[in-house]
């Protein structure tokens, strides 16, 4: 097993994935996408973001989740993720409450135009006595955000970007896009960025993916890969990322509801705050 411990703060989430040989034109993906916003009804995915470096790749984090929508879109999320580090990652902050938090799953609700964190990092924020944090607003998805899909298909204004300069693939399409024209036009990825504002050489990075479709139309999965300067401009050279999106459920009954108010704080501990950068281990990547 070969070792790859270094630091990068956390930024934004980006994509890279080869196109396939041109193939015949599937089901348009908007159309689809956009007859399943019933309200009450919604879709359910999971993630999983990996690291490559030197020929060996390793799990960076895991999400999973359920999106509600309405009549425009995505009304609510639940989605709960956890990075795959191991405290012993973090060397003599091993034993720290802080790493012992970080490692563990953290889950974001996010309702109306409110968001509603708990576990993982949140758990060292908040006071006794309560169990999740309120912010305003949709800006935060939770630190496990950050390795989230950045794609967010269901979004029809990006999905009609990504299909634009895309060519058909096998089962669906792929195509490419930088950074800068996704912060664009996508509010989950502007959003996925709030620990880090890009800098120039984010900007340019580059995003490939590739997007499978089932018999509707409806995608099935997506996958992105991108260059490590995607997530911070002085990541090390060869450093790749890729997140793996499988979607299922399309059209299911969903309901997502606030956490009680009992259990609910605006407030954080005293002394304590909402960081606006954090570096971590990349983990072991393993043969």
């Amino acid at each position: 097993m070969k070792r790859i411990i270094t630091g990068l703060a956390l930024a934004s989430a980006a994509a890279l994935v080869t196109a396939a040989p041109a193939q015949a034109a599937p089901k348009n993906p908007v159309a689809a996408v956009k007859k399943q916003f019933v309200a009450g009804h919604g879709v359910k995915f999971v993630d999983r973001a990996t690291i490559s470096s030197g020929g060996v790749r390793d799990i960076v984090a895991r999400r999973t989740g359920t999106y509600e929508f309405g009549k425009s879109g995505v009304k609510s999320s639940d989605i709960t993720g956890k990075f795959a580090f191991k405290a012993s990652d973090f060397g003599d902050e091993a034993d720290s409450e802080f790493v012992k938090a970080l490692t563990t799953p953290e889950r974001a609700i996010k309702v109306g135009k409110s968001t509603y964190l708990s576990g993982g990092l949140w758990s060292t924020l908040v006071p006794d006595g309560s169990t999740w944090l309120k912010v305003p607003g949709t800006t935060i998805g939770g630190v496990t955000d950050v390795y989230g899909q950045p794609l967010n298909i269901t979004e029809l204004a990006t999905l009609k970007t990504l299909l634009k300069g895309a060519k058909p693939a096998a089962g669906g399409y792929a195509g490419k896009i930088t950074v800068r024209d996704l912060r664009e036009v996508s509010t989950s990825f502007r959003a996925a960025q709030w620990l880090n504002k890009p800098k120039a050489k984010t900007l340019k990075s580059v995003i490939s993916w590739r997007i499978t479709l089932d018999a509707r139309g409806l995608p099935t999965r997506l996958v992105s890969t991108f260059p490590g300067t995607a997530l911070a401009s002085d990541a090390p050279k060869g450093l790749i990322l890729s997140v793996d999106t499988r979607f299922t459920g399309w059209g299911s009954k969903v309901s997502i509801k606030a956490p009680n108010t009992d259990e609910v704080t605006t407030n954080l501990e005293d002394g304590q705050k909402i960081p606006d950068s954090l570096t971590l281990p990349l983990g072991s990547i393993a043969h």
